[in-house]
């Protein structure tokens, strides 16, 4: 696949957003909550330029009761796409949304791609600093897709997403000064599985850093999957 044209899936129902652009081995990149995934452009285009499949997916217009749904809508995704493994990525609760993937859908999964590890919905002080420093004064997150994100956060038990997948490889990128989802959670889950797992830091970088930082960002992703 090589056309980056923005494509719904589901119209009728999900209304679910993708972007599909290059092509080798996929890798899928969901965003921070609220977000639409127009972000991860600099990222995707570096990755796709390093012949990756990049599929960004945004979330589902309707409710979902729990991330097994937002899980569910990722694989229905790549279905359609004929793609029958990739590397599940996400930023923030988007990694929470593939860490689910990855359990509920081993069989689809290569790994998983953290771009910082969320232990919860993004909300409060830290986070709206974050995204006026990045996106200015005047945006704010989609309102009712965070909302019906968090609720389906809580909405499912942490034993169904939270653990490493059996056998799962997982490359952790995080920011160094990142406030929403600390260094501290990426080491948490590199202690809990350090088979499995894998750390680095983006110096200096906060939050929104797969925007930021988008070159240092992929040459982690790129050097980690080894793909020359």
């Amino acid at each position: 696949m090589t056309e980056n044209l923005r494509q719904i899936f589901d119209a009728d129902v999900r209304d679910i957003s993708y972007l599909d652009e290059g092509t080798g081995p996929a890798i899928v990149l969901l965003p921070e909550a609220g977000l639409d995934f127009a972000y991860f452009g600099a990222l995707a285009s570096i990755l796709v330029e390093e012949d990756f499949r990049v599929v960004r997916i945004a979330t589902r217009r309707s409710t979902a009761p729990t991330l097994h749904e937002l899980a569910q809508d990722v694989v229905d995704v790549l279905d359609h796409l004929q793609i029958s493994e990739a590397w599940i990525g996400g930023h923030g609760f988007g990694g929470a949304v593939a860490r689910t993937v990855a359990i509920d859908h081993h069989d689809h999964v290569s790994g998983v791609l953290l771009l910082g590890v969320a232990r919860q919905a993004p909300y409060g002080g830290d986070f709206d600093a974050e995204v006026r420093a990045v996106f200015g004064d005047s945006f704010s997150p989609q309102t009712d897709v965070r909302q019906m994100q968090a609720d389906a956060l809580a909405a499912t038990d942490g034993a169904a997403w939270q653990p490493v997948a059996d056998a799962t490889p997982v490359l952790i990128v995080q920011g160094s000064a990142d406030r929403v989802t600390p260094v501290e959670a990426g080491e948490s889950l590199r202690k809990a599985a350090p088979g499995l797992v894998s750390v680095k830091a983006v110096d200096g970088a906060g939050h929104f850093f797969p925007l930021t930082h988008p070159g240092e960002t992929s040459w982690f992703i790129e050097d980690y999957l080894d793909w020359d």
